[in-house]
């Protein structure tokens, strides 16, 4: 992982260099590796890096191609021996991953970043054409802001010295607060008017006259997948799968892999721990780290923790969450997003330990895999392909199983299948805004708040299709909250979010990936053998309510004040008279959205840091 920072003044003045001195000291703490500098007329380019492995801290940043072109690199190249073969002899096998990126782009231009298969964000200056290019993967794992201003453009992989650094303080985006207390933000928004992201699966290009944003990818509709028997889809799964795990595991440190003992974490583990078996000397030493709640009565992973710890031979960190506080705010420190306020300061101070002690620059996720391996079992994707197809007799046949699976009359489930096709203004609200929102906000905001389910097309992509997609775009906004790490540096990756992986399962049957009865009825069976039985047969984990309502009392005293003299009460967003309402509830354990609940109380606590640092203006005007 790296860290990139840029400033281009279009009249050509020369970059200020105590900017760029206080910025590198700003981004230091994210990537403590390296420091590089490009410097010329109007322009300079920092990059800071943080090594994950030995091509990694063989980099030399910023690079200059034999053109004259500079990039900045953030990322991890999954494909690098297919490019360097298609290179035909430009770079070698033992190249880095900034070359190999660099020769492609020097070679196909732009149409290179579909060509780059990994987590990766890329700054592109041509000094020639006058023109800057940043562009990101097609998830949009690693973070890259811009903001572009009459006479310059600044630009960093961390958004806070794009606000720290402006030259004033900026409006607050109404319409990501809006995402924020609804379905996340959009993923090339942010809280600040004015400051962007650059998009997944896009890149930016920037002159003096302005910016255009250009879409480099997209999953092909017509791409379908079809084996003869289960066996072959299994076999495919485990390939795909164990490639995407594969790509994770390259470097040089200790591999740390989050394990819950869901589907999700395990196949990850155990996957991890089958690629390691089978070349030892390749592969970083795994080790596990996993969150427990021991106060929970409806949660216990215990038992599955250590079924896939037995079957590892190796007990991994366990830290019990339970008795931790789950509001904890620091206003001192200024925190970019209202996301970046989130956490618990003795659970990070506790997992921080560890991955200190472990030396750990790499962390697996398995963000991702319930969104996409049918992980909701819901049959309607399914039947809307059979209703498209016009398959009335497979449609009769899938429309009694589920009934019965379901215990749900059969119209229901058509109706209900129906309903994705027609416009939203018949379709019912499928989620409400937070009664507490004032209603100046909602009506301003509801395309953001009020979530009325998908709006399908009969026409083009199959339904099961374009409903990946829309589970895609969702991971995508998650993604776009997530920050940088600093204590101690290290980078998130994300088995489940590979693309070929993505490819296969979004072009293969519906009734492979779930079926009555069945959840996640492909990956299960592949991963038969595995991961452990009691881990593929247990039932879904479930959102738990006891944790915020006990946190609700417990912290009643600071959240009570909280809900005082609001400031996003200021910014026309909260009625603070409905909220303290909300919160009372919340205390007596009455029925209320709890979910939107904490986002409004992080929303509140990070509105007023941010207003202590004079980082936005104090009005909604």
């Amino acid at each position: 992982m790296s860290v990139q920072f840029g400033i281009w003044n279009f009249d050509a003045k020369p970059v200020d260099v105590r900017t760029i001195e206080t910025t590198e000291s700003m981004l230091h703490q994210y990537a403590p590796d390296r420091r590089g500098r490009y410097c010329r007329q109007g322009i300079a380019l920092v990059h800071l890096a943080l090594d994950t492995s030995v091509e990694s801290s063989r980099e030399s940043q910023p690079h200059i191609s034999p053109s004259g072109t500079v990039i900045l690199w953030d990322g991890r190249l999954d494909n690098r021996n297919d490019l360097v073969r298609d290179l035909q002899g430009v770079v070698e096998l033992d190249s880095t991953d900034v070359a190999i990126a660099a020769a492609s782009i020097a070679k196909w231009g732009t149409a290179s970043f579909a060509k780059l298969l990994g987590d990766w964000a890329i700054t592109v200056w041509n000094p020639h054409d006058n023109v800057l290019i940043l562009a990101k993967d097609i998830i949009g794992i690693r973070p890259l802001y811009f903001h572009p201003e009459k006479h310059k453009v600044k630009w960093s992989s961390v958004l806070d010295p794009l606000v720290v650094h402006s030259d004033q303080s900026h409006a607050l985006n109404l319409s990501y607060v809006a995402g924020w207390l609804g379905p996340y933000p959009a993923a090339e928004s942010t809280p600040y008017l004015g400051i962007l992201a650059v998009p997944p699966a896009s890149y930016v290009s920037l002159r003096p006259a302005g910016y255009s944003t250009f879409r480099y990818w997209e999953f092909d509709s017509t791409k379908q997948i079809e084996y003869r028997s289960d066996r072959d889809y299994e076999e495919h799964f485990r390939s795909v799968f164990g490639e995407a795990v594969r790509r994770r595991l390259r470097s040089d440190r200790p591999i740390c892999a989050d394990l819950s003992g869901g589907m999700d974490s395990s196949s990850i583990t155990c996957m991890a721990d089958v690629i390691a078996a089978s070349s030892p000397s390749a592969i970083s030493p795994i080790v596990t780290l996993s969150l427990c709640d021991s106060s929970e009565p409806n949660a216990n992973d215990q038992p599955y923790l250590s079924t896939v710890e037995d079957r590892r031979g190796q007990r991994g960190c366990h830290i019990d969450t339970a008795g931790m506080e789950l509001f904890s705010f620091e206003t001192n420190r200024f925190q970019a997003t209202p996301a970046h306020t989130t956490g618990n300061s003795a659970l990070a101070g506790q997992k921080n330990s560890f991955l200190r002690s472990k030396g750990i620059r790499v962390l697996l996720s398995g963000t991702g895999g319930d969104e996409t391996m049918g992980g909701v079992p819901t049959p309607l994707p399914e039947l809307q392909d059979l209703l498209v197809k016009g398959d009335i007799r497979s449609l009769a046949h899938k429309l009694k199983l589920w009934a019965l699976y379901k215990r749900k009359p059969w119209f229901h489930l058509l109706a209900a299948a129906m309903g994705g096709f027609f416009p939203r203004s018949l379709v019912a609200q499928s989620a409400r805004p937070a009664p507490w929102l004032t209603t100046q906000f909602v009506k301003r905001n509801e395309h953001v708040l009020v979530s009325k389910g998908p709006r399908l097309s009969i026409w083009g992509a199959l339904p099961s299709f374009q409903s990946n997609l829309l589970a895609l775009d969702t991971l995508r906004r998650q993604m776009a909250l997530s920050s940088l790490p600093s204590d101690p540096p290290h980078e998130r990756r994300y088995p489940f979010l590979d693309r070929d992986l993505l490819e296969f399962v979004f072009a293969v049957p519906r009734e492979q990936i779930l079926r009555p009865g069945f959840r996640r009825s492909l990956m299960r069976r592949a991963m038969n053998g595995i991961v452990p039985p009691e881990v593929l047969e247990r039932k879904r984990k479930s959102f738990t309510t006891r944790g915020p309502r006990v946190a609700v009392r417990a912290e009643w005293k600071c959240l009570d004040l909280l809900s005082h003299q609001m400031a996003s009460s200021r910014f026309g967003i909260v009625d603070e008279r409905c909220f303290q309402d909300a919160l009372l509830a919340a205390k007596d354990g009455r029925d209320i959205p709890l979910i939107r609940l904490m986002r409004t109380i992080v929303l509140e606590a990070w509105l007023r840091g941010v207003l202590k640092h004079s980082c936005i203006r104090g009005t909604s005007s």
